[in-house]
């Protein structure tokens, strides 16, 4: 009567199982690299940190550049999650368009502390900088809040004589500078002069 119960639950607690190892790969790795620099981390080490075989490791990954890649792939895709979180909650697009411009400029904010505050996070941000898997995240980045700034404008709430498209560039190269804000207020500042930017000219 087990015969197709088990064997199901059998695979989903093999695949649990995989899926926090590599979660614990990823984070395990990320830290040591921040805090020690990339060539001073290997991957015998991230295995006996992470808890496993350093031959199971090779079977996920065949090098620490591999895992820092996934890495940094997880956290665009948490970040754009929690961009697309943040839209849906807002109600109208007025209040969707400062709620993801807020929501941005505060990532950009706590990714720049996290790597400044680590010995070798400059290193890291560097080597994360040249991942080819930053342009497809910036184009996603760039239409969502491109889609955003055309229902704002369909609702009269931002200028319509400038192409959503261009208005959404503007907004994330503006809120990039949030990354050196030194503080809550100044992050908040920075969101209301872009916005400010896209007022409708009457």
């Amino acid at each position: 009567m087990y015969s197709k119960s088990v064997p199901k639950l059998w695979d989903e607690t093999i695949e649990e199982h995989r899926r926090s190892v590599r979660e614990a790969t990823l984070d395990t790795t990320a830290a040591l690299v921040a805090e020690r620099g990339l060539r001073a981390v290997t991957m015998s080490e991230i295995a006996e940190r992470t808890g496993i075989g350093r031959a199971t490791l090779y079977k996920y990954y065949p090098d620490v550049e591999t895992i820092l890649a996934a890495w940094h792939q997880r956290q665009i895709s948490h970040h754009l999650a929690h961009l697309s979180q943040v839209r849906d909650r807002a109600g109208t697009p007025a209040d969707r368009l400062e709620a993801v411009l807020t929501a941005y400029a505060h990532i950009q904010r706590e990714r720049v502390r996290h790597h400044h505050d680590r010995p070798h996070g400059r290193e890291l941000a560097v080597l994360l900088h040249s991942d080819p898997q930053l342009d497809e995240a910036q184009r996603a980045l760039h239409e969502m809040i491109g889609h955003v700034i055309t229902d704002a404008v369909a609702s009269g709430t931002v200028r319509d004589d400038i192409p959503p498209n261009e208005l959404a560039g503007y907004c994330i190269h503006a809120l990039e500078a949030a990354g050196h804000a030194p503080s809550e207020k100044s992050v908040t500042r920075l969101v209301t002069l872009t916005l400010a930017g896209m007022q409708p000219e009457f």
